[in-house]
């Protein structure tokens, strides 16, 4: 049995033991119910009520302007300026609709545009987030989208030093108060008041809501979720885009958590009181025939403001990178649950996180996050080393049977049931059991999934250098071997662009492969000699840092079975 088929006899089991509990044991809890005295005059997130931003959405949609620069200039706006991120606020409508990430280009050339998370309605891609309030009463006057807000600020801007602070009087006895706070990093915190001076008590609901027009590219990968998610009640749910298209409308209720989008690097999600009851929920559209994704939350219980008296709320607003210390660290000063599970560490999540913070400690000590890659290999090779040593063992004492197991097969080719007795008693008189290296490797699946799978959604593996030719480890091998490595100046079709490193795993997969014992069946055999071929075409298109790690674990894997197969006297 050879070291690969045990591999993906292990994942099989794997999989249907894990998705096999998922379907039969799995429960999902029903949707709530909303509150029917509460929902009818909600704007959000009552399925039946229109949603705030509706107002001129269409509009916008079905007319967009001509590029995000024009959607930009079309309003009077606060600039947004910290080390951090870039952008505007719209004075109408307060909402964060222009963020580009400071310290991420679009590739790996220093001035290269910035990552452009935000985009205003008008704009040709809509993404954005709103903050409000809601009444149970549909005649209260409250702020909306076509609010235009004062502020005594000649040219008002938001900084880490310098707050937005913004008023709008209803004329109706209700002033509203925002004030925008910004850390160093990527979180906003919005301090929404409001002063009643009537003579009645008003019940105001906070809500927040983040919606995305036009479906954006995503990778497509079964191990990494792009799309809306949140935490409710400490337990993560992803939503996919093509799920949401077919269920419309989904409603969580929870204490605490955090609703919004992710993409591979990047996030933007809301957070309110985690003390504080709410109902959230996924929703999708189709104005003007595009897709509208939408994710929203308003608090359950009402905040009663008195006459003469003055009550506010608190909500966060995160937009930019996914990186894993800081959402860390927001989880540890502010209280906001499970953040770090907006980074998709997956089934083995107490492997990947540990492994992360690994590979970053390496990266400090070797000073590149290649080298870190391969230091962390070996270390988990080390770990592995009693495991690993058992089962090249048993496939080097079936390796050594090979000759006589060539004969029966040849002696008894015309019977398989006795040649498959005569293998058994082989086996039993040198005590070899074929089936003894699949225990080992299955055990070591998870833990090199696990580093596999961190590799992949690690943001601070994007646009980090190698050696040689390796510019980006996040990025494909940009060889290619059939234009001589780049000798010959033609671009290829993305199947073709083969590039070294993929051809050396696969090279080292075939070696790995010669030194396993062969499959008793022909037709086995055949098939699992062309495997490195098809791996590697497969993996040519993967980050490159993914397919070193791959050759090098290859690698140490042959050396430490080529030893083993010289103190057993194999010929390797």
């Amino acid at each position: 049995m050879t070291d690969q088929r045990n591999m993906f006899m292990a994942i099989v089991l794997s999989m249907i033991i894990l998705f096999g509990w998922d379907y039969f044991f799995a429960i999902d809890p029903p949707p709530p119910e909303l509150d029917a005295t509460v929902g009818q005059g909600l704007a959000a997130p009552s399925a039946d009520a229109a949603l705030p931003m509706a107002q001129g959405l269409a509009a916008a949609i079905a007319d967009p302007a001509a590029d995000r620069t024009t959607a930009i200039s079309t309003s009077k706006r606060a600039r947004i300026n910290t080390e951090s991120l870039h952008g505007s606020m719209p004075l109408t409508g307060l909402r964060f609709d222009d963020l580009t990430l400071a310290k991420y280009q679009e590739t790996n050339d220093p001035d290269s545009a910035e990552i452009t998370l935000f985009s205003p309605a008008n704009a040709p891609s809509p993404y954005y987030a709103e903050i409000g309030w809601l009444s149970a009463d549909p005649t209260a006057a409250l702020p909306s989208s076509d609010t235009t807000w004062s502020t005594v600020q000649m040219a008002p801007q938001l900084s880490t030093d310098k707050p937005l602070v913004m008023t709008w009087d209803n004329d109706a006895g209700l002033t509203f108060k925002r004030t925008v706070t910004i850390d160093e990093n990527y979180l906003f915190t919005v301090f929404d008041e409001v002063k009643n001076n009537t003579s009645a008590a008003v019940s105001l609901f906070p809500y927040g809501l983040v919606a995305r027009t036009d479906t954006p590219d995503i990778q497509g990968f079964f191990i990494l979720h792009e799309g809306p998610l949140g935490v409710f009640d400490e337990t993560l749910k992803e939503v996919d885009y093509d799920d949401l298209k077919d269920t419309p409308l989904e409603t969580i209720s929870s204490t605490g958590g955090w609703v919004g989008f992710t993409d591979k690097y990047w996030l933007a999600v809301l957070a309110h009181d985690q003390d504080q009851e709410i109902e959230a929920a996924f929703r999708y559209s189709n104005p003007a025939s595009r897709d509208r994704y939408q994710t929203d939350f308003r608090t359950k219980n009402a905040i009663v403001v008195e006459p003469g008296m003055t009550a506010g709320a608190k909500t966060y607003l995160f937009a930019g990178a996914k990186e894993v210390e800081l959402l860390d660290g927001y989880t540890e000063t502010l209280g906001i649950k499970r953040f770090d599970l907006a980074i998709d560490f997956g089934w083995f999540y107490f492997l990947t996180k540990p492994f992360f913070y690994c590979l970053i400690w390496l990266q400090g000590v070797l000073g590149n996050f290649g080298l870190a890659i391969l230091g962390l290999t070996v270390g988990l090779r080390l770990l592995l080393f009693p495991l690993a040593n058992k089962q090249f063992r048993a496939m080097t004492k079936l390796k050594k049977l090979q000759p006589e197991m060539k004969k029966l097969q040849e002696k008894y080719s015309d019977d398989r049931t006795r040649m498959n007795q005569e293998l058994m008693e082989l086996y039993k008189r040198e005590k070899a059991n074929p089936a003894a290296g699949c225990l080992p490797i299955l055990i070591q699946i998870p833990i090199f999934f696990a580093l596999y799978k961190v590799l992949f959604v690690t943001i601070e593996m994007r646009h980090e250098p190698f050696y040689g030719w390796i510019n980006d480890l996040s990025a494909p091998d940009p060889t290619s071997i059939f234009n001589l490595f780049g000798l010959i100046p033609i671009d290829l079709p993305s199947f073709l662009a083969i590039g070294a490193w993929p051809i050396i795993m696969g090279i080292t997969m075939f070696l790995q492969q010669k030194l396993n014992p062969a499959p008793t069946d022909p037709m086995q055999a055949k098939i699992m000699s062309f495997l490195p071929l098809i791996f590697t075409f497969l993996l040519a298109t993967f980050p490159a840092g993914l397919v070193i790690y791959w050759a090098w674990s290859n690698s140490l894997g042959i050396l430490q079975q080529w030893v083993i197969m010289r103190q057993a006297g194999v010929k390797a």
